[in-house]
């Protein structure tokens, strides 16, 4: 298998963002409400950001998303493709069963890699909705972090990373290694009905992504709401407490909550990380042959 270099699944990663940080947003927003508050829809929340505080809004924490994908996304990609490269035995593809335990494995390292950018995001975005006097006024990235120490210690960069770093386990299992699946799958097997053959393009990668992004949104959704409920409060409650008091207070539906912007903000996510991945391996290799 070709050998591409460690960071290109950052930048694709970073790339993808700079298009769906709006709906991250939203997905935040939507997870960090209490079982008082009704919950609004993704579209609320962002019109409500606009006609309040301008279309700039929707952006806010982007810098601390880039930060998280240059950590955690640079890691959980890299070393799957690195892993996946060694486990491949002349030439062939691993085993579905060696891409799944390397995903997690690889997820687990981009989770710890990537957890206190995850916390600046979350704090970031969920900000305008705190009262003025529980908000953390980050002004970007660099700033929250130098904050975060001052604050909170080296306590606080590793704030929820157990929750966090299930859910990276679980997200690349389900988004990534799933990615792999469904793209060998639709390569071997042609569509039942319609006897449709998918080819190595663009729209296999398009369909496989999709796919992977509905995947790992579902699987993912529980450790999700957990992890932003944990990061964006300042108290000290485990996850297994946040899981008791939600399910009390909200019921299993909590769970799901923020599913729909979740999707659709991970479905095109995982849609254009995958193509800008893909495309930057191609183009990473007519660059620098092997």
């Amino acid at each position: 298998m070709p050998n591409y270099p460690f960071w290109l699944g950052g930048v694709a990663a970073s790339m993808a963002a700079c298009f769906t940080h709006p709906l991250d947003l939203a997905k935040v927003r939507m997870q960090s409400l209490g079982p008082t508050v009704p919950s609004p829809s993704m579209l609320k929340i962002l019109r409500h950001s606009i006609s309040n505080y301008g279309i700039r809004s929707v952006y806010t924490g982007l810098s601390a998303s880039l930060m998280r994908q240059m950590t955690y996304s640079l890691v959980r990609l890299g070393s799957y493709e690195e892993m996946k490269r060694m486990i491949s035995e002349n030439g062939h593809p691993p085993s579905t069963g060696k891409l799944l335990l390397a995903a997690g494995v690889a997820g687990g390292l981009g989770g710890i890699a990537g957890n206190p950018a995850d916390v600046l995001l979350v704090r970031m975005t969920s900000d305008s909705i705190r009262p003025p006097e529980k908000r953390y006024n980050y002004r970007n990235a660099i700033t929250g972090l130098i904050s975060l120490v001052k604050e909170d210690g080296q306590k606080g960069l590793a704030r929820g990373l157990g929750t966090n770093t299930t859910r990276a386990v679980l997200m690349n299992t389900s988004q990534v290694g799933s990615y792999d699946f469904f793209k060998t799958t639709l390569l071997q097997y042609p569509i039942p009905l319609v006897n449709y053959q998918f080819h190595d393009g663009f729209f296999l990668h398009v369909v496989a992504s999709l796919a992977a992004g509905t995947c790992g949104t579902t699987v993912c959704s529980p450790a999700d709401v957990i992890r932003t409920r944990i990061m964006g409060s300042s108290g000290n409650a485990s996850p297994i407490e946040v899981l008791v008091r939600s399910l009390r207070e909200e019921g299993p539906a909590f769970m799901f909550k923020g599913w729909t912007p979740a999707w659709m903000r991970l479905g095109p996510n995982t849609v254009l990380m995958f193509v800008f991945f893909e495309q930057l391996k191609r183009g990473w290799s007519s660059l620098v042959p092997s």
